[in-house]
């Protein structure tokens, strides 16, 4: 299970305001939250309603304190242009589903064989034309690798949070 903040027709803000407001007390209404991250009831409405982007560092803020490490991914995949190019994840999904994803893309006979392509790819120190299509399927199996790394590391951003409590995902 994951923390129930996901990317549905229901903005992703809302969602988690809503979810954290049951350990939050200043959450439960829109005009307290807004009250207590500092913005107007109506900045919290419209980020609330997918009518505009909240700045990056007001979503770092909800990020902390709604307990929702995934938004600030969702950021970096959506709105920011770097971001955009990167290999990350913006779900938390159950630390046993990351798990076997990761264990099953290590896989010995894989890991090996891009071990070695790589190795043939480089040792000239030059990617030749030759070897560009070699060097990208290494590079999206890597990519893939990278994902679920950063589901992961969301993983731990919330057992951080909630002080090793893995209920709630």
């Amino acid at each position: 299970m994951d923390c129930g903040c996901v990317n549905t027709g229901i903005s992703i803000y809302f969602q988690c305001r809503i979810l954290a407001a049951k350990n939050n007390a200043h959450l439960k209404s829109r005009e307290s939250a807004a009250e207590y991250f500092g913005i107007s009831v109506s900045s919290l409405a419209n980020y609330e309603r997918g009518i505009t982007v909240p700045p990056l560092d007001l979503i770092m803020m909800m990020a902390d304190v709604y307990g929702a490490p995934q938004l600030k991914n969702r950021y970096c995949l959506e709105q920011c242009p770097l971001g955009k190019q990167q290999p990350v994840s913006a779900e938390i999904k159950t630390l046993e589903a990351v798990t076997v994803g990761i264990i099953a893309k290590l896989d010995g006979k894989e890991i090996e064989e891009m071990r070695r392509e790589l190795l043939k790819i480089a040792e000239d120190g030059e990617i030749s034309p030759d070897e560009e299509e070699d060097f990208t399927a290494v590079s999206k199996e890597l990519d893939k690798l990278a994902v679920s790394i950063s589901e992961l590391r969301l993983i731990k951003e919330r057992l951080i949070k909630n002080g090793g409590d893995t209920h709630g995902f």
